[in-house]
């Protein structure tokens, strides 16, 4: 049997009942219900007055607000938004003040009163609540044997003699500051420093952890701030370390190779990127292998660094999900298809030809002219597919000189035809074929 489900209302009303049954003096009808005498005599008094209805809770709000804005101040803010729509409540409060000088400096609403007004009119558009970036926290720099951490940033990019921009990218150890990799790359872009990391990890092996700043392309704006890079790390079984944003002394011993790097390497800079690499690794060798390291005891990195027992795989095994997971293709903008969405867009490329998808992009224009053995209704089938126009039989269509032809886009293409000359000429599937990547190719 269920429970029964009795509400405040129900149970006054059975108060009522038992008293109107006088078995029970008022004071032990009220300790039997768990009430006060105070609230007995009330709920029986309302329901004297009126009836059934008096049972019910009735409103706490108080009858007059002494701090409630005022109409015509009201009328004002609400005026003002529909005339700036895109101005705020403090904006639309330092605009009122100098133009309605009898108001009162005080008689004016808080900003935030004033926009909760706003809000009620409906005169505020509700925009869309996004997640506060968190910062995943920095774990303390402290290593107990090589590979236990590694380093990594770009120094500050500079041009080389040239003019062409070096990006170098470098790796250490912070147990032993041995300097894995020195390289200097076009851009930041992933592309470029995942080949590094990947020479680096089969001549040393694989590190516990990396430590980087969050800039391109060790982190990303993206949820977690996951990158390409950070996530095959971690598919590596590596952990990634982030520092705080605008902390680089938190990377301090890396910063300061780069100090080194830059008296030793950059200044001057070289004539081309070819000359800088060879720089770097000169310097490269001098520094772990000739320049002793305070840190080190007077000691090189080289005489202290040792491989790690790691190796890298040269195939990452495939990722493995529950099976009761619905597995998704994630694209570069952070979304996925539905299975609906995903029908469609199939049915979309099965029912479009590759010459019509090929059309999309760019036609050749050729033209048609009314001739024996059927040429003037190729040529109109072949106008209306690329136009998506239907000339009549006896329509003359506009097309260029007979000594041109024009490779336009599918989008300026019917625009660009109407305004041409009309006349007459003919092309063999081999000529269009050799012309089809010429803009304006006199036959």
């Amino acid at each position: 049997m269920p429970w029964l489900e009795t509400s405040s209302v129900e149970q006054r009303e059975r108060f009522i009942a038992d008293e109107r049954l006088g078995l029970y003096t008022r004071t032990e009808l009220c300790a039997r219900y768990g009430i006060n005498r105070k609230t007995g005599y009330k709920w029986l008094d309302r329901f004297d007055e009126d009836g059934r209805r008096g049972l019910r809770d009735r409103s706490h709000a108080p009858h007059h607000c002494p701090h409630r804005i005022a109409s015509e101040i009201a009328e004002l803010l609400c005026a003002a938004r529909r005339r700036h729509p895109d101005w705020g409540p403090g904006k639309l409060l330092d605009w009122l003040g100098p133009r309605h000088p009898e108001i009162a400096d005080d008689t004016w609403p808080a900003v935030s009163t004033a926009g909760d007004l706003l809000a009620r009119a409906g005169l505020v558009k509700k925009r869309r609540r996004r997640r506060p970036h968190q910062h995943p926290g920095v774990v303390p720099p402290t290593t107990d044997a090589p590979n236990d951490l590694w380093t990594a940033d770009f120094k500050g990019q500079f041009p080389t003699r040239d003019g062409v921009w070096c990006y170098p990218l470098t790796i250490g150890d912070q147990h032993t500051r041995y300097l894995l990799a020195c390289r200097g790359l076009p851009n930041i872009k992933g592309q470029g420093a995942r080949p590094v990391f990947v020479r680096t990890f089969r001549e040393f092996g694989l590190p516990r952890a990396i430590r980087t700043d969050n800039g391109v392309p060790f982190a990303s704006c993206g949820i977690h701030g996951l990158s390409q890079l950070n996530v095959w790390w971690m598919r590596l079984g590596i952990q990634h370390q982030r520092i705080h944003p605008a902390s680089p002394q938190e990377n301090g011993a890396h910063e300061r190779m780069h100090r080194t790097l830059k008296a030793g390497a950059c200044r001057p800079p070289r004539d081309h990127l070819v000359a800088q690499q060879r720089a770097f690794n000169r310097f490269r060798t001098l520094y772990n292998d000739e320049r002793p390291h305070d840190f080190l005891g007077g000691q090189t990195p080289g005489s202290r660094y040792t491989a790690s027992p790691r190796t890298f795989p040269e195939r990452l095994p495939p990722l493995e999900y529950p099976g009761h997971f619905l597995v998704k293709r994630v694209t570069n903008a952070g979304t996925f298809r539905t299975q609906a969405q995903a029908a469609l867009h199939r049915q979309r490329a099965q029912t479009t030809s590759p010459r019509a998808r090929g059309n999309r992009r760019r036609h050749l224009v050729h033209p048609f002219r009314d001739g024996p053995s059927g040429e003037s209704r190729r040529a109109r089938d072949d106008h209306s597919r690329l136009t998506g126009a239907h000339p009549s039989p006896n329509e003359v269509s506009p097309i260029l000189p007979a000594n041109f032809v024009t490779y336009l886009p599918a989008c300026s293409l019917p625009h660009e035809m109407a305004a041409l000359a009309p006349n007459t000429y003919e092309l063999t599937c081999l000529q269009r074929h050799a012309l089809c990547r010429a803009k304006a190719t006199p036959l």
